[in-house]
């Protein structure tokens, strides 16, 4: 089969050493990414960012742009198009709310530093590249506000974002041992190897075909048809491949719908590929967060109340908000619970959901303090979460689908030799290194949506599995096969599996840590659909694993196919359904330097059933790697005079590489979930990394004595 059809059968294995089923066609080049596709005619699109940061353009000069060679329009707000969708009648006597989202060449207003001015499209890359750097703009320029107030406490309360209270307000500050600090973290970067792209191509005027880069090619197609006024049945978006998204292409972002209203205008396919320092100001990012915790407990340990104030920065044109907050409420067994989350608006591009979205800040500030809390008590932090350990779901009693997080952490704790931790900071030297051990763990709801997927037993014998969804890098394609082939007693290597189209059955967007408990279940379902229909033409006697070939051949059939829509069902309702995870890790800080080396990482994962051994210790260890990066190193540097990234490069806006990564073991409780699917697989994806900064920074502090609350830790706020 063609590699660009995304249709893919495993490579013969067996079951449980199954690698990925598309790693030979990603490493050998036959994979297609959205970029690679080339329909007859297409043409090149750049986009021109603003070089201010608020205000309104006052003159655009594109005269020159468009007389150079090759270049078939320049696009800005005076000559674009109008997307149909972005249109609204004014209410004069309604008060002018936040716009939402970009409307790209609508207005001259500038909202954020880079924001798209025009769009060169031209028959190469290069000339495009070319002419964009001959518009010029002149604007008139207002002051603009990059930088997160001295009191960020002060925000606004997002939609649905009130102060939660479950027992007494601020009940902490009557327990016998307390602490209150704030924690915050930077701006961060989802920074995926492949950068967004998407390639649009129009039949007539009602018909279009998208590459696009995508985490739900489904969703993505309801809402290009809903900004042009299209038919869902007249869109067809396909993302066979995706190079790592983590968040970023859970949604329509301007460029795309740039790309689209370019393709319409020459009449011709259009590609848009962003620069790297795009990607910085285009497609979201995980946003600011000062957060403030008190905590307090009663002297053996037992917590009496926990509040914890969050703020997270916003764009001034459009509220995002998340949960950094929501950890707190549920991860132990505290009778008083405060919580408060506000947002503040600025002068920059909108955040967007970003791997462990909200818990993973939430996290280190609630795993931070609890550290804290346990060397104020002096008892050690394991031993607190024990004391703490929530049996039922702390906020509506419900009992849990499963929970063996207890067994996690018995499990990391030995194998990342806790017992050689020193209770006492700066105690623990060697070689010249401080050494120092921590730990942090995590939550994240298990959830199970709604897919459908259709499987094809074919007289060759061979399983073609049929469904909607995007695999954005963990593996979705191999875990499929897996549980296909089990369920219907064959080789991984008589299943092939197609994704990455939005005419297949619907699948929901890969995010949330939903896709194998979900579109895995339906693939279960539709296998034992299939099983049951070949039954009933073998007959009573039959083999539970027939020859299915055989059986077509023997009924005169060229294939035997089902259609399957599966949910979790009213029974699943009545549990508290979470992941969990804890992470373990050793570090050594130099005295003099203040350099950080993580020396050994161990994370336990609390998952459900494991259906793809390989690929799922890859989620964990890219998870373990993103919370390095997060403790460690990243950050985006805004210039405040400017409003301007300094670092929106992969050289200055650092993540881990291979000589920062040490040795990390992924392990597993491997237990399954009774209620959330037939196969017992909940989502890791999201606690792959939620908890692991604090669980760096914890070791810091045990390695050192200095608390660093300030992410990232670096070697100056050491020394």
């Amino acid at each position: 089969m063609m590699m660009e059809e995304a249709t893919i059968s495993a490579i013969p294995t067996s079951a449980e050493g199954l690698s990925r089923i598309d790693g030979r066609a990603k490493v050998t080049g036959a994979a297609k990414y959205s970029a690679e596709y080339k329909p007859d005619g297409m043409t090149y699109a750049v986009l021109v960012g603003s070089t201010i940061t608020k205000g309104t353009i006052a003159t655009i000069d594109i005269k020159a742009a468009e007389k150079a060679p090759g270049v078939l329009a320049v696009v800005t707000y005076l000559n674009s198009p109008k997307v149909p969708g972005h249109q609204k009648a004014k209410n004069p006597g309604k008060p002018e709310a936040k716009s939402g989202p970009i409307k790209i060449f609508d207005d001259s207003k500038i909202l954020y530093n880079n924001h798209p001015v025009a769009m060169v499209i031209a028959d190469t890359f290069e000339r495009a590249q070319y002419a964009a750097s001959l518009v010029k703009a002149t604007y008139n320029k207002e002051a603009h506000d990059t930088h997160p107030p001295e009191d960020i406490s002060k925000g606004k309360e997002p939609w649905g974002g009130k102060e939660t209270t479950r027992g007494t307000k601020d009940a902490w500050q009557n327990a016998p041992v307390k602490l209150e600090q704030e924690y915050t973290i930077p701006n961060e970067f989802h920074n995926p190897m492949e950068l967004h792209a998407i390639i649009a191509k129009w039949d007539g005027d009602d018909k279009l075909t998208v590459w696009d880069k995508t985490q739900g090619v489904q969703a993505t197609r309801g809402d290009i048809a809903k900004a042009f006024k299209l038919k869902n049945e007249n869109v067809q978006v396909n993302s066979k491949f995706v190079g790592g998204a983590f968040g970023s292409a859970l949604q329509v972002w301007p460029h795309e719908i740039a790309a689209i209203l370019g393709a319409k205008l020459v009449n011709r396919p259009v590609k848009l590929v962003l620069s790297r320092p795009d990607m910085f100001t285009a497609v979201g990012y995980r946003p600011y967060t000062w957060q403030k915790i008190g905590m307090g407990a009663t002297a053996d340990g037992k917590l009496v109340g926990i509040t914890h104030q969050a703020a997270g920065q916003t764009s001034s044109y459009e509220d995002f908000a998340e949960g950094p907050v929501n950890t707190s409420k549920g991860l132990y067994a505290c009778p008083n619970v405060t919580t408060h989350y506000k947002i503040v608006s600025l002068d920059v591009g909108t955040p967007t959901w970003m791997r462990g979205p909200g818990e993973a800040t939430g996290a280190f500030a609630l795993e931070s303090a609890l550290d804290e809390l346990s060397y104020k008590l002096k008892i050690d932090p394991i031993k607190l979460r024990l004391i703490n350990y929530a049996k039922v779901d702390p906020e509506d009693g419900k009992p849990y689908s499963s929970k063996y997080l207890d067994e996690a952490y018995e499990m990391g704790a030995k194998q990342i030799g806790w017992d050689n931790r020193k209770a006492e900071p700066a105690a623990n030297l060697h070689n010249g290194w401080l050494v120092g051990y921590g730990m942090g763990g995590g939550m994240f709801g298990a959830y199970r949506d709604k897919a459908s997927v259709k499987a094809i037993m074919g007289a060759n014998g061979m399983l073609t599995l049929q469904t909607a969804v995007s695999d954005i890098g963990p593996g979705t394609g191999t875990a499929m096969t897996l549980i296909a082939a089990k369920e219907l007693g064959i080789s991984p290597d008589k299943v092939i599996f197609e994704m990455g189209d939005s005419s297949l059955p619907e699948a929901p967007m890969q995010g949330g840590s939903a896709t194998t408990a979900t579109v895995g279940g339906a693939v279960y379902d539709a296998c034992r659909d299939l099983k049951q229909k070949f039954q009933k033409l073998i007959g009573n006697g039959g083999s539970d694993n027939p020859d299915y070939a055989k059986v077509l051949k023997d009924n005169n059939l060229p294939s035997l196919d089902v259609t399957v829509q599966s949910s979790l069902g009213s029974e699943g309702r009545k549990y508290s359904m979470q992941s969990w995870s804890v992470h373990f890790t050793k570090v050594l800080v130099h005295p003099t330097t203040g350099v950080v080396k993580v020396d050994k990482v161990v994370c336990v994962a609390d998952s459900g059933s494991i259906v793809s051994p390989k690929t799922a210790r890859s989620q964990i260890v890219g998870g373990a790697i993103g919370g390095i990066g997060m403790a460690l190193m990243e950050e985006g540097v805004i210039d405040q005079r400017y409003g301007r990234y300094v670092n929106n490069n992969l050289a200055d806006y650092h993540v881990p590489v291979n000589a920062d990564i040490p040795q990390i073991e992924a392990m597993f409780v491997n237990k399954p979930d009774p209620q959330i699917n037939a196969m017992g697989a909940k989502g890791m994806g999201e606690i792959a990394l939620i908890g692991m900064s604090a669980a760096i920074a914890n070791a810091v502090y045990n390695s050192t004595g200095k608390r660093v609350r300030d992410l990232p830790i670096t070697p100056d706020k050491l020394i």
